[in-house]
């Protein structure tokens, strides 16, 4: 079975050395109480509910699977009691407002326990995933009697949350959606209408489970100006807050998966349910982002989890397998061969992983640190700063991460050859696993023209230039001292990135489709970008004398000098316009 050990030195080092935390809490109003002991108590208790409660039940939930049976849906064995330890020792709450029974740590903290989560048990933690961005849609949005009925049970983890946007018709186009809301002559309202795709949409974890649903009210607006976002639970609950008859919400089936098999993705049937209006009418797209934007930094987290633990696997077998020499001699004499690390390929595949998962980690925490000064920062201009890159960065978080993600999975599984195809090795799990994150919470390519289309082209790039200043500002601060090229390589990136964000503003104008055919290619240049300031940041304050310091000094020079290359090859692609996509006929095709 594949062994997986928290990253808790790396996190420590990104929370402490790089953001440094314990000045940053200390300012926000909603982290005070937060020390780095804290925090690293926290990660330490995580690490181990991860290690040994978790990564058991991951091959075991896969090979087993959900199981339906006339509308009941089982969840591997092993899970429920993995559940109930996970909720009685307070992990669902962990981010939740005190004032309705949450912890109140910061989005920086519980990031870096997301991707324990999802290293150890990719299946698992989607379903406490979906319930977090559950309560923030409640939190920030539904009424005071909804959230004071709702959110201490959902923080404790005894009632669940699913998120219901999707339609057999309509994905992306949410303005498609058919489902109805009927004001109820009780008060509320009756919801009617089927759901695909939903995650944990039944379980047999929860007491219960609510869900937010997107619908249209009688009189609504054609398109996503018409939708409203509802709170609808499985089992009604009564006014002392127990829980009553059921509620007309029902699985229909579960889906068969490529992957996350331990996961429900459910089919969901709502036949005249009682649900609540969250926000104003016509409002619930905009509510149902706040979730989203939540959501789409803990799929991004899904890509670093698995990447990191595929890392950690290829590493173990490359220093056990023996195979060939070194083409400088050999380098295990009593050996019959040398261990495959000693191969410059072997090396370029885990060292290309290591880059990235050490480079995607420290991003994460940033664009976590912008949520969580957008929440509890004492100057609104900071929080409107803050907010403005959270808006920017999250679909480079979500997309990036996860192609990045499968990206090292694949090359984990190619470390170990032949063994990396077989189950038993748990790699091609990994690879299952991390496919879907490039595809739901928004597809990756959508991801990509709301970066270039709404966070980009349409505000004529003033996100992008505060994102430029920034980075700008830190690289001509600093002398990067032990990699003196960084300080260059930041720089010519930087402006490259905005040479392209430029012209495609202006080409923009005169043809629509440059938006479209640009897009993926600069959502990867950004994320290269972001990734060599991440890697800036952290050689700026790197211990050169120690073992780790040297280790993140020749990581970055590795990434430096193999993978941002790459850089120029997407500008060029950004560069090259619409035309040679477009002239093709369909006929042609």
């Amino acid at each position: 079975m594949p062994e997986y050990k928290a990253p808790l030195r790396d996190m420590q080092f990104i929370l402490n050395d790089v953001f440094h935390v314990e000045k940053l809490w200390q300012t926000l109003t909603t982290t005070q109480e937060v020390t780095p002991d804290l925090a690293d108590a926290i990660l330490e208790e995580g690490a181990k509910i991860c290690e040994n409660e978790l990564l058991p039940l991951n091959r075991s939930g896969d090979e087993e699977g959900c199981q339906f049976d006339n509308g009941v849906v089982t969840t591997p064995k092993g899970f429920k009691a993995a559940y109930q330890t996970y909720v009685e020792n307070g992990w669902q709450g962990l981010g939740g407002d005190t004032e309705y029974g949450g912890q109140g740590m910061p989005k920086m903290l519980t990031a870096m326990f997301e991707e324990m989560l999802y290293s150890a048990n990719c299946s698992f933690t989607l379903y406490p995933a979906l319930t977090s961005g559950a309560c923030l849609a409640v939190h920030a949005h539904a009424s005071e009697e909804l959230k004071t009925t709702y959110l201490p049970k959902m923080y404790e983890g005894v009632w669940a949350g699913a998120m219901c946007l999707t339609e057999p018709h309509c994905g992306t186009d949410l303005g498609l959606i058919r489902t109805k809301a009927i004001p109820a002559e009780e008060g509320g309202y009756k919801i009617t209408g089927t759901k695909i795709f939903i995650t944990g949409g039944e379980q047999d974890l929860s007491e219960n489970i609510i869900h937010l649903v997107l619908a249209k009210l009688p009189d609504a607006p054609a398109g996503t100006r018409g939708i409203s976002l509802f709170l609808v639970p499985k089992i009604k609950v009564n006014d002392d807050g127990s829980l009553g008859d059921g509620n007309g919400v029902s699985c229909g089936s579960i889906e068969h998966k490529m992957g996350i098999k331990a996961s429900s993705t459910c089919v969901m049937n709502f036949d005249d349910a009682h649900g609540y209006l969250i926000g104003e009418p016509h409002k619930g797209l905009a509510a149902m982002f706040t979730m989203m934007n939540y959501e789409r930094l803990s799929i991004g987290l899904q890509g670093i989890g698995l990447g990191e633990i595929s890392y950690q696997n290829a590493l173990a077998y490359a220093k056990e397998r023996i195979q060939g020499r070194a083409a400088t001699g050999a380098q295990q004499k009593d050996k019959a061969a040398d261990s495959i690390l000693v191969h410059p390929d072997v090396r370029r595949m885990l060292l290309t992983q290591k880059a990235y998962n050490e480079g995607a980690r420290c991003f994460a925490a940033y664009t976590a640190m912008q949520l969580d000064v957008a929440k509890g920062h004492p100057d609104e201009k900071e929080r409107a700063k803050a907010h403005a890159l959270v808006s920017l960065l999250t679909p480079v978080a979500k997309a990036y991460f996860t192609d990045r993600g499968f990206d090292v999975c694949v090359l984990g599984q190619q470390v170990l050859g032949g063994h990396g195809f077989i189950r038993e090795w748990g790699q091609e799990q990994y690879v299952r696993d991390a496919r879907i994150a490039q595809i739901y919470e928004g597809t990756n390519g959508i991801q990509a023209l709301d970066l270039m289309g709404r966070k980009v082209v349409s505000n004529h790039g003033e996100l992008f230039h505060q994102f430029y200043e920034e980075v700008s500002v830190f690289a001509d601060s600093q002398d990067f001292d032990p990699l003196p090229s960084m300080k260059h390589l930041l720089k010519e990136h930087l402006e490259l990135l905005k040479d392209c964000t430029e012209k495609v503003i202006g080409k923009s104008k005169e043809d629509p489709n440059i938006v479209g055919s640009a897009s993926c290619d600069y959502l990867n240049l950004f994320g290269l970008t972001a990734y060599t300031y991440m890697w800036a940041r952290m050689i700026s304050v790197v211990e050169p004398e120690t073992e780790f310091g040297q280790s993140k000094i020749k990581t970055a020079e590795f990434f430096l000098n193999k993978i941002l290359p790459e850089a120029k090859a997407y500008a060029s692609k950004v560069l090259a316009g619409a035309d040679s996509l477009m002239a093709i006929s369909e006929e042609e095709f």
